[in-house]
């Protein structure tokens, strides 16, 4: 039996699945990759790794959000994740895109290949959003909105006083993008949205809800944790 099987109904949903995943986003917090991006300290190889990776990533995830959408309750709802889906496939990509070519980083010969974590975590997002219920489908989105989030508010101030100290830093430059309280209120629209659809589920679909945000919550911390020690596919 799921360890998530008998979740309470009463309060918010979202802050139960938050609770059940304590450990794994304290692991998040102390990983050394967000330390050292925070202080602008992470190698530029390694930074660059990472946005190759999150480049991949963002485009997997546009397409998981346009399939969570189309199986969107009402016209409102699809019209978030839909436009979530837009920002992620244009405007975040152009950020990555910039980042990349603007010749603050080091050059990579050949086109980057996606890591076990980066295309485990797209192809799960992408699975559930097709096979399992809208309700499931966003429960898995909602660690992307949510752990960057707070992750975003609390690197912001790192950031700050290493943009002071270099304006034209990148990873303080890209840091800053998520703490935009543009990005903070996607955020707090995705928890809610969440939120209304276990109301309307039964135990057994909130169980499958529970699951799919730890599981999603598990890859969130392979992602950013393979940036700076990577775990190479085995030799071709």
């Amino acid at each position: 039996m799921s360890v998530h099987a008998h979740l309470p109904v009463s309060g918010r949903f979202s802050d139960h699945l938050w609770e059940e995943t304590k450990g794994l986003r304290t692991a998040i917090d102390d990983l050394e990759f967000l330390r050292r991006l925070g202080d602008g300290t992470l190698p530029l190889e390694v930074f660059r790794t990472y946005m190759e990776q999150d480049s991949l990533y963002l485009a997997g995830y546009a397409k998981a959000l346009a399939i969570l959408a189309s199986k969107s309750p009402d016209p409102q709802t699809a019209g978030f994740w839909a436009n979530s889906s837009a920002t992620a496939a244009t405007v975040e990509s152009a950020l990555h895109g910039d980042l990349l070519n603007g010749g603050q980083l080091p050059p990579r010969e050949g086109e980057p290949e996606p890591s076990p974590a980066c295309l485990g975590y797209v192809s799960y997002l992408t699975a559930v959003a097709a096979t399992e219920s809208y309700a499931v489908g966003a429960a898995a989105a909602l660690p992307c909105f949510w752990i960057y989030a707070e992750v975003g508010r609390a690197l912001a101030a790192s950031a700050a006083q290493v943009l002071a100290a270099d304006p034209n830093h990148p990873y303080a430059q890209w840091v800053t993008t998520y703490d935009a309280p543009e990005f903070q209120e996607s955020a707090s629209r995705a928890r809610e949205l969440v939120d209304e659809a276990a109301a309307h589920a039964g135990e057994r679909e909130r169980a499958a809800m529970a699951t799919a945000f730890t599981v999603a919550t598990r890859f969130e911390l392979l992602f950013w944790d393979t940036a700076l020690n990577p775990q190479p596919w085995p030799a071709a």
